[in-house]
């Protein structure tokens, strides 16, 4: 299986597939609910959730209406502590910052800490391109990169695999990566785990540059921050002579009172733990200790075209904690792979398509995975309404996709394609204003659901071909009401 995304289907056919795999479902339905159980108990034990809710979604929308002056705040911070900062407006800008910073210390191997950013941007696979070698560090990100795979889950990336896989890819590719797996190895947690630690070890110890991002960056001291449950994290983060961190441009709070807040929210949300058993955090470079030189590069990467939609942009509060994927029914019947992106699962579905834009199949069709049941939004840490934003993505994929700013305003390009769709909404449109053909239509239909088909011919084939029509029913509820009402039909 390939490691990217790269050439994957539309969310209907890849889940489609998915949802065939037996194993798959139930790898992910017993992780799924363990972990948002853990959660719902580790949320239930502060009194104030509801309020640090709140005020992590007020930071982060504070900070987003004023990016430019934070981020400007945060250069000046990051120089002034001996680091250095680079922009990059795109994946191929970034990629290649990145691999000239790498080829300037003239070395040819690189250890990584788990990096959402670095996998939006594909940056091992161009490090590989190039002949750099780039070692996930990460237990969950070195299953994904032993077994050739692709990740799966925000938190947990290999997720989908069970204990017996992870053991058969350790015993059969650890080997070509360095250490070899340990001889007898059982699929006991406790054997992977000390199996993995030696086989990274060496790489620790060994590599003279570390790549992380960052969960969150303080503007006013230049301090970035990584929270990790393992340890691997610190070692990547400590060891090397060289540090580069890859973060999205939205990842930036105020000030360290403002990092209080999502230090509580995060790891309750995420691995339902009261607080992070590793948090790093790093300013610039020491003389006696740390990493000696300090990179950091601030990726835009389609950020400022999401910042400009009036409603995507609340996208861009995300922490990725992951809880929305633990509690969405689409998410553990399909599975993260699906989705044909590193943002899996409700997030995914909102933050992919804009961040790439709705032309192509896959971001076109990720708006319309879900069943809109909210439960994404109740979990949500930073009270991101996905619902809202998935409804607003489907609006611009049938207006055409792109967004475009014009002035302050947002515009929706028209496109080809769809033509069907929005006739059927311009005439939705007309019915729904015109009350007297709408109740003509109802009672038509009522009279003749006998002779209704269970399936929809032509374009409505797509959808009737995992769902039943709903049956109508024997009386409109206009008729019922004026019947049951004294005849009064307030409904017009």
């Amino acid at each position: 299986m390939s490691g990217t995304f790269v050439g994957m289907p539309a969310f209907p056919k890849a889940a489609h597939d998915a949802v065939r795999d037996t194993t798959l479902r139930a790898n992910l339905k017993h992780a799924t609910h363990t972990i948002r159980d853990k959660r719902a108990r580790a949320v239930s034990e502060l009194d104030d959730w509801a309020r640090l809710r709140q005020a992590g979604k007020e930071i982060k929308d504070h900070t987003l209406h004023h990016l430019e002056h934070y981020l400007l705040k945060l250069e000046e911070s990051v120089t002034a502590a001996g680091g250095t900062v680079h922009w990059a407006r795109d994946a191929d800008e970034a990629n290649r910052i990145v691999t000239g910073l790498v080829r300037e210390t003239g070395e040819s191997e690189v250890v990584k800490v788990k990096s959402m950013a670095t996998q939006e941007i594909g940056l091992n696979e161009h490090l590989e391109a190039e002949g750099i070698n780039a070692y996930e560090t990460d237990l969950a990100e070195l299953i994904v990169q032993l077994g050739h795979d692709r990740p799966s889950h925000i938190l947990v990336p290999a997720i989908h695999r069970n204990r017996g896989e992870i053991r058969d890819i350790f015993e059969k590719e650890m080997g070509s990566w360095g250490r070899p797996a340990p001889e007898n190895l059982t699929d006991t947690p406790a054997e992977l785990a000390e199996a993995a630690r030696l086989h990274l070890r060496e790489k620790f110890l060994r590599a003279k540059i570390g790549i992380s991002g960052a969960n969150f960056m303080v503007a006013e001291t230049g301090t970035l921050v990584v929270v990790e449950s393992e340890g691997n994290g610190r070692m990547c983060l400590t060891l090397p002579e060289t540090l580069i961190s890859v973060v999205g441009i939205e990842k930036i709070v105020p000030t360290w009172q403002d990092l209080e807040v999502f230090l509580q929210t995060l790891p309750r949300s995420s691995t339902a733990e009261r607080m992070n058993p590793y948090t790093s955090t790093w300013t610039g470079t020491t003389d006696s200790d740390g990493p000696h030189t300090f990179h950091l590069v601030l990726i835009d990467n389609g950020r400022t075209d999401t910042l400009a939609d009036e409603v995507g942009r609340q996208a861009l509060r995300c922490i990725r904690c992951s809880a929305c994927l633990n509690v969405c029914p689409v998410y553990e019947r399909a599975g993260g792979h699906a989705y044909g992106s590193v943002y899996p699962g409700p997030i995914g579905a909102i933050l992919s398509p804009q961040l790439r834009g709705t032309q192509s199949e896959i971001d076109a069709s990720l708006p319309y995975a879900s069943s809109l049941c909210g439960a994404c939004y109740e979990v949500c840490p930073v009270a991101i309404d996905i619902p809202e934003v998935l409804v607003h993505l489907r609006e611009r994929v049938v207006a055409g996709g792109p967004a475009t700013r014009n002035g302050n305003k947002v515009m929706l390009r028209p496109a080809k394609g769809h033509a069907a769709e929005r006739a059927a909404m311009r005439a939705a449109t007309w019915a729904f204003t015109h009350p007297a053909a709408l109740a003509t239509g109802q009672r038509l239909a009522s009279r003749t659901r006998r002779f209704h088909p269970r399936t929809v011919p032509g374009p409505g084939k797509a959808w009737t071909a995992t769902r039943d029509l709903p049956k109508v029913p024997a009386e409109p509820f206009r008729d019922w009401w004026k019947r049951t009402n004294g005849g009064k039909d307030t409904a017009k």
